[in-house]
């Protein structure tokens, strides 16, 4: 693999990628049936049209441009040609609210807004009169009826545009803002710097394995800052092409018509693909199920540099044959190694991927560091971690937030230190002092800081192992205390019971409480096939969740799962729902984060009716806690 590019911003990506990969093909977009890949050569020219375009309705060096639109090739057209005039891009989820969108708009103070859909254009269109620095709509839709005097088509944008070269940004300045979901309160806006991104984009391409031959599927929003900077930016820099997918329910087809070598994905693909082929096979004949037991510790013996006996690899390539070749025809045939980030891969789920022949490279990092802070890569990669800190960045875990022994490696909170930290978030100047440390930290022996670099406190809890592989270990915020003054961190117990192929979702909760219980949404569809196997008559979904035998395989499922935790951690009671989390009903954020405030909103009843019951178990769960 060539080295990285030296570059200082995203204009600076561009400008070489053009030149360097003009004839390659780089977005792909299925239209009636048929996958067709533009080339870079054509993306510049749509870009060069649009910057025309912008700068005719007056866009210029520090202006914004927001965007309400999921991946297209026209959202990265409109970014690049944002870019290439100074000014920053502002994206937003077509997912989200329109009272998200009014409030992002304003505050970030948008010149120009770009939208998706007629039906978006007319929600938005009242901004425009509402809105002091909003002067423009444009909607990515050919629709004559929606030019007007403040109001145009990305069409007749970039038919009439004059000719605007392009500005070469300073490294410090603005790219773009990226507003964080909101689980707690409005959205905040991340401001990153060409620098922020352009250095993210520098370090993950010096230590993954990137050609211009490669290939994504690309279903991970580009407004949230992983896809943007991992999948867009990344793979641009370096002449790989992206099929943009239909949609989220498309994209097990999708994986297979595009044939990707690289996958920029969150842990949520990989638990569905597990429990898919945990429940297939399971159905299959003893055999069977013996010949992949008998692989995976055959895998496990060789993730861990043990020798194979001639037994175990007859039993690997059998079973490879017979089972796993079908599992990796699931993502094309062809996958490389699959990156994944956004949130903590199961360890359970990573082996089990990686048995099947799929390398997994799990990385860490939020939105204020660009995204990536931490990755493992090839030659340095331990399943269960986020991998070492990328170059450029280190890594320092504070005792004194959240301090304690994990492992035994000091525990607490992760603070990120390098290039990639963001600007700041905009008009928030207490939420900024709060997150930016000093390189003045009372750190433990042997841990460092750059003399006088601001870091961000990251508000994640972690340690770091003695080949400096960083662990996640929860987030501070989320963190309860139960009534015997004992801490419990609940998205890692919920995540390991996600891995029940008849649990959809899951909220754990015991805020003050003397035990932990939890919501568990049902997957009704696995649910409905085990009843039917078990000939439980249950005509109603309210029937089959309060079903006695249903109850049972519930509490079978969760004491299986949490045999991992501490007897204070584990769930003692729970409340079957059949409606999931989403982002529809508000409960989920647009990257898939769990909105804790508002499920507790519409189940608070429900939760304290479940600690209104008795507790068979209580003195039990006590005598445990």
């Amino acid at each position: 693999m060539a080295g990285p590019e030296r570059f200082e911003s995203l204009v600076d990506i561009f400008t070489q990628s053009i030149d360097k990969f003009a004839a390659r093909e780089l977005f792909g977009t299925k239209t009636n049936g048929v996958w067709r890949f533009s080339t870079y050569a054509e993306f510049a020219r749509d870009v060069d049209k649009l910057r025309g375009g912008l700068a005719s309705l007056g866009v210029g060096k520090g202006d914004r441009v927001a965007i309400i639109a999921n991946n297209r090739t026209e959202w990265a057209v409109s970014a690049y040609a944002t870019y290439t005039l100074g000014a920053a891009f502002v994206p937003m989820y077509e997912a989200q609210l329109e009272r998200d969108w009014e409030y992002i708009v304003l505050d970030c103070e948008a010149k120009v807004l770009i939208v998706a859909t007629r039906a978006i254009f007319d929600k938005t269109k009242a901004f425009l009169g509402k809105l002091p620095k909003l002067e423009h709509l444009v909607l990515l839709e050919a629709d004559e009826s929606a030019n007007g005097e403040k109001t145009s088509t990305y069409d007749k944008l970039c038919r009439g545009g004059k000719e605007a070269p392009i500005e070469h940004p300073r490294p410090s300045d603005i790219a773009g803002f990226i507003y964080t979901s909101g689980t707690t309160g409005e959205p905040k806006g991340v401001i990153l710097s060409h620098a922020n991104i352009a250095s993210n984009v520098a370090a993950v391409e010096e230590i993954l394995p990137i050609e211009p031959g490669d290939r994504s599927l690309s279903f991970l929003p580009w407004a949230h800052s992983f896809g943007q900077t991992c999948e867009l930016h990344v793979l641009f820099s370096r002449g790989a092409s992206m099929g943009i997918c239909e949609g989220v329910d498309k994209i097990v087809d999708n994986l297979a018509e595009v044939e990707p070598t690289i996958l920029i994905s969150v842990p949520r693909i990989f638990h569905r693909i597990y429990a898919a082929v945990q429940k297939q096979i399971a159905d299959k004949p003893p055999l069977v199920q013996k010949l992949v037991s008998g692989a995976l510790r055959a895998s496990a013996k060789r993730r861990e540099g043990r020798a194979l006996g001639l037994l175990d690899r007859v039993v690997l390539a059998i079973t490879d044959k017979l089972v796993f070749t079908k599992v990796r025809a699931r993502f094309g045939g062809k996958l490389r190694y699959a990156v994944s980030g956004g949130a903590a891969i199961a360890t359970e789920v990573a082996e089990f991927i990686d048995s099947l022949g799929i390398t997994i490279y799990e990385g860490y990092g939020l939105s204020e560091t660009s995204p990536i802070a931490t990755v493992n890569c090839p030659g340095h990669r331990k399943i269960g971690s986020v991998g070492r800190a990328i170059p450029g960045v280190e890594i320092v875990i504070d005792p004194s937030v959240s301090g304690g022994e994990r492992n035994g490696y000091k525990e607490g909170e992760i603070l990120v230190y390098g290039p990639n930290v963001m600007v700041g978030y905009h008009n928030r100047p207490e939420e900024n002092a709060a997150a930016f440390a000093d390189g003045a930290l009372a750190l433990s022996p042997g841990q460092h800081s750059r003399a006088g670099a601001r870091g961000f406190r990251t508000g994640d809890m972690g340690y770091l192992d003695a080949d400096g592989f960083l662990f996640i270990t929860g987030r501070i915020k989320e963190q309860y205390k139960l009534e015997n003054g004992k801490y419990v961190v609940p998205t890692p117990l919920e995540e390991e019971l996600k891995l029940s192929p008849y649990i959809a979702n899951a909220m754990a909760y015991g805020d003050n409480r003397p035990y932990n219980v939890a919501l568990i949404v049902a997957n009704l569809d696995a649910l409905k096939g085990w009843a039917e196997k078990n000939k439980i008559d249950a005509a109603k979904t309210e029937e089959l969740l309060s079903h006695p035998k249903v109850r049972s395989l519930f509490e079978e499922e969760i004491a299986r799962l949490s045999k991992k935790f501490k007897g204070y951690e584990a769930v003692r009671a729970f409340a079957l729902i059949a409606d999931d989390f989403t982002t529809a009903n508000g409960m989920l954020t647009p990257k898939l984060s769990l909105k804790r405030r508002k499920v507790l909103e519409a189940y608070g009843g429900l939760i304290e009716g479940i600690y209104a019951k008795p507790l068979a178990t209580r003195e039990a769960a006590a005598s445990a806690a």
